[in-house]
């Protein structure tokens, strides 16, 4: 004879179940993924920035940040499932691929236009060129918020993406 099963019993002290999942597993992986897809930029900006416009290197920045968020948003998600760490991490991790994708063009491009010796002329001279030229608006003076939007929507897609994803799994 078998006896029943016991009923379901909750963990003491209101601890959840675990949801599954590998946290900082997702998180490296996001930034692994993050890393590429920031480097894929820089590589197109490399390539296409003698015949940008302004308008068009503000919109490839912003699509850049978005793509960089939704990968990362949705590798964050489908491997650590209900984690709000690794959700909040990959958000992080996402503003951080936006954010350098765009800071390490401005070397490649003044190396490539001038030579790779001026790469440590501008070392000397001002190491934090690169987040200057991201920070500032060149035309106007002041903020450039095209960055900024950038950073908030790279934030935005890879944390939403990831808590839908994560989400959606179901619990075991």
């Amino acid at each position: 004879m078998h006896a029943a099963p016991p009923p379901f019993q909750a963990p003491p002290f209101g601890q959840q179940p675990n949801a599954g999942g590998h946290p900082v597993g997702a998180v490296f992986l996001g930034l692994f993924a993050s890393v590429i897809v920031s480097l894929l930029y820089s590589g197109l900006m490399l390539a296409t920035y003698k015949d940008q416009s302004l308008t068009t290197a503000h919109t490839l920045y912003l699509a850049h940040a978005l793509v960089n968020g939704a990968i990362v948003g949705c590798l964050v998600g489908s491997v650590a499932h209900r984690s709000a760490g690794a959700h909040v991490g990959g958000a992080v991790i996402a503003a951080l691929g936006a954010f350098f994708g765009f800071t390490n063009t401005v070397p490649l491009i003044i190396a490539e236009s001038q030579s790779p010796s001026a790469i440590g002329d501008m070392m000397e001279a001002d190491p934090f060129l690169p987040a200057k030229a991201w920070w500032n608006n060149e035309f106007d003076g002041g903020v450039d918020w095209f960055s900024l939007l950038g950073l908030l929507l790279a934030a935005a897609a890879a944390w939403g993406l990831a808590y839908l994803i994560g989400n959606r799994r179901r619990r075991l």
